[in-house]
Order: structure tokens, then sequence, then C-alpha cells
């Protein structure tokens, strides 16, 4: 017991050595005045899995090789060290600058596709703004549009479905939320509608796009029911357009139940306003 509890103690003295050591060598490098030294320190570390030991040498040294090869591939590595580090919005602003400065450099494949999936990686919640959601569709398109035989193309136009999916999800809570509002200082059902649209409109294969034409279906209803007497047939038809052109995109979707009960109570008024 007491050989393990020794041997425990050597190895954490080692690990503290080592630590220590490296830490030292850490700081002497830093504080050289060769940039080579700290190029090649910067790589190591990087491989080490160091990486911010790794950004913070390579942003001093990548103006002094500027011109080189060096600088090139300084560039690169601090992009993805920043990236590895999960400091996505630095990393795709080293990315952008380096296919920007090198657009046939050894690393522009692989800059464009992270700089667009840091973006991808950095998207906010869909309740904040998503200037950076656009963004992130807008590096990884132009990804593809310069690479299109990549490898990594599958995985980008995954995350532009999921990206383009967020930004719907958001136009859906919009009209969700002017239909909520009903009747409240205007007619929020026709706002409804109308950003309904828009969005299926800009995002025609989203997994949304049921959501969000049962929305409007729905607040075609709430139009027709409200309105006056002499307006109501027509408004009434309105609902069995919509209705009919659910059912035509989504004929056995979880919404169809209540899709038929609106049909329904229009078709009836619209008879029975021809009878009359």
């Amino acid at each position: 017991m007491r050989l393990q509890n020794r041997i425990k103690g050597l190895i954490a003295i080692t690990l503290v050595f080592v630590g220590l050591t490296g830490c030292g060598e850490y700081q002497r490098v830093l504080k050289s005045s060769d940039p080579n030294v700290k190029y090649e320190y910067a790589k190591r570390a990087f491989n080490e899995k160091k990486y911010a030991q790794a950004s913070s040498l390579l942003e001093e040294v990548i103006h002094v090789f500027k011109g080189s090869e060096k600088a090139e591939e300084s560039l690169y590595l601090l992009g993805l060290s920043n990236y590895e580090n999960k400091d996505y919005p630095t990393a795709s602003t080293y990315f952008s600058t380096y296919y920007s400065r090198y657009p046939r450099g050894k690393y522009a494949e692989l800059a464009r596709f992270y700089s667009g999936y840091g973006y991808y990686l950095d998207s906010p919640d869909v309740q904040l703004d998503q200037s950076g959601t656009i963004r992130a569709i807008e590096e990884l398109q132009a990804f593809i549009d310069y690479f299109p035989r990549s490898e990594r193309v599958s995985i980008a136009q995954n995350a532009i479905f999921e990206l383009q999916d967020k930004l719907t999800l958001k136009e859906l809570q919009n009209a969700q939320l002017y239909y909520n509002l009903g009747t409240y200082l205007g007619n929020n059902y026709e706002s409804a509608i109308i950003v309904a649209r828009n969005a299926i409109k800009e995002y025609p294969y989203s997994k949304y796009k049921e959501d969000l034409e049962m929305l409007m279906l729905k607040s075609r209803y709430q139009i027709a029911s409200l309105s006056v007497e002499e307006k109501k047939t027509d408004r009434y038809r309105d609902v069995i357009d919509e209705y009919y052109s659910f059912i035509n995109n989504f004929p056995d979707g979880p919404n169809r139940k209540e899709a038929d009960l609106i049909f329904k109570i229009a078709s009836r008024h619209v008879a029975d306003n021809a009878e009359r």
C-alpha cells in the first residue's frame, strides 16, 4: 500500500514538473526575438492541442513573415487554432482573411469551409438576431460554389438546410405572433399570412412549410368569420381555395383533421348563402 502511494506521489510530481517545464518553455519562446523560434513552437503547440499558446505566438509572427510561405501557413493555423479553441467568430475572420489574401492558396478550400462552418457552429438561438446565421449560409454557399467537388460539400449542404430551417422557424414564430394578436390594433391575421407566404417563398423546402401553410389557412378562416356579412361568402371562398392548396401539398399531414373541419364550415356557409 505504501509502495502504491509512493508511486502515485512520484507520478503526480512528474506531471507537475512536466507541466511547469512546458510552461517555462512557452514563456521563454514568448520572450524570444526570433520569429522562427516562435513559429516552430507554435506549430508544435498546435499539434499538442495547446491552441491558446499557438494562437498567441502566431499572432506575433504573422506580420513578420508577410509575403512568405510561412505567412500563409501562419494565417491558416491561426484561424484553425481559434477554431479548435471554439472561438468561432475570430476563427472565421482569420479564415476569410486567408482566402481573400490567398484565393488559390494551399489551404483555400479548407479556409472557406471552416469559415462557414465556424459561423454555423456559432449560429445564435432562434430568439436572437440571426445575422450570424445568414452569414453562415452565405459563407457555406460560397464554399460550395468555389469547390463543388469537395468531399465536404454534403456537410456544408446539410448545415445550410439546418440554418435555413432555423430562419424559417423564426418567421413561423413571427407569423404565429401576429395570429395570436388577432384583431388587436388592426387585422393581424393579414400580417400573419404575409409573413408565412414570404417564408414559404424564401424557403420552399423547409420542414416548417406545413405549419406555415396551416397558419395561412387558419388566418383566412379567422378573417372570413370576422368579416361583415356582405363580405363573408367571398372570404370563405378564399378559405376553401387555401384549403385545397394545403391538402394538395399535405394530404396526410398531422393538421389534416383541423383543415377538414375548417373546410366543412366554410363550405357550409358558401352553400347556405347560395340557397338564399
